[in-house]
């Protein structure tokens, strides 16, 4: 999925990055909140990290034009504010999470987790499809109850499809879920993806979970 992390301390702003594309996040980075705005107005984003204080626009302003503006990206506040008012008019002012720093990168990813999948209308991290068995949270698949090892790439292509069973989704929408702005990869790179992931998938007897739309793109049927 992809995110767009908003934080003006360069070193927490990198270690998110870094800890979210660990985690297979497609991952951009903003240090204010004008280029948070510019960011927010050029992609669709599953979720939003926001610090509130901010350098050239504050952190509540970007969120009130984001609603505004009807994006549906959920909004994570990430802030030191930490009095009841703050996380009140947060709340209020259209963020979905507030967490307070100092924080924990796993509560902060599970937080990511919970509100991707409220997005998505997911109640639960687990999709059991045949005999295949996903935990998104756990970033765990099971074909025959025997745990299939995927790449982080390949986990995210399954995951974004997973979370819009049902529907066709591009090479460029997939692209977009998984990788930032400036990354420098071949322009088939969800199509090898694909492919390794089913290579998978067949030799354990799921061949038929990612099928293709010929000149759409790659689905999961609902």
């Amino acid at each position: 999925m992809r995110v767009l992390v908003v934080e003006d301390s360069e070193r927490l702003r990198k270690t998110l990055g870094e800890g979210l594309k660990r985690e297979g996040y497609g991952v951009d980075q903003a240090a204010d909140g004008e280029e948070a705005l510019g960011f927010l107005q050029s992609y669709d984003y599953d979720a939003v990290v926001l610090d509130l204080m901010l350098p050239k626009m504050d952190g509540m302003s970007v969120l009130k034009s984001l609603r505004r503006e009807k994006g549906k990206a959920f909004v994570l506040i990430l802030s030191a504010k930490d009095k009841l008012d703050d996380r009140i008019n947060g709340l209020q002012s259209g963020a979905d999470d507030y967490l307070v720093k100092p924080f924990s990168f796993a509560e902060l990813l599970a937080r990511l987790q919970a509100l991707i999948r409220r997005k998505y209308d997911q109640k639960s991290p687990q999709f059991k499809l045949g005999n295949v068995e996903v935990n998104t949270a756990l970033r765990t698949i099971y074909v025959n109850e025997k745990e299939l090892k995927l790449t982080k790439s390949e986990f995210s292509v399954l995951e974004v499809m997973l979370s819009n069973r049902g529907r066709v989704m591009s090479r460029e929408t997939l692209f977009e879920h998984l990788y930032d702005g400036y990354v420098d990869v071949s322009s088939n790179v969800i199509d090898v993806h694909v492919c390794s992931l089913r290579r998978k998938l067949k030799a354990r007897g799921a061949a038929s979970l990612v099928r293709t739309k010929r000149g759409y793109g790659y689905y999961i049927e609902a």
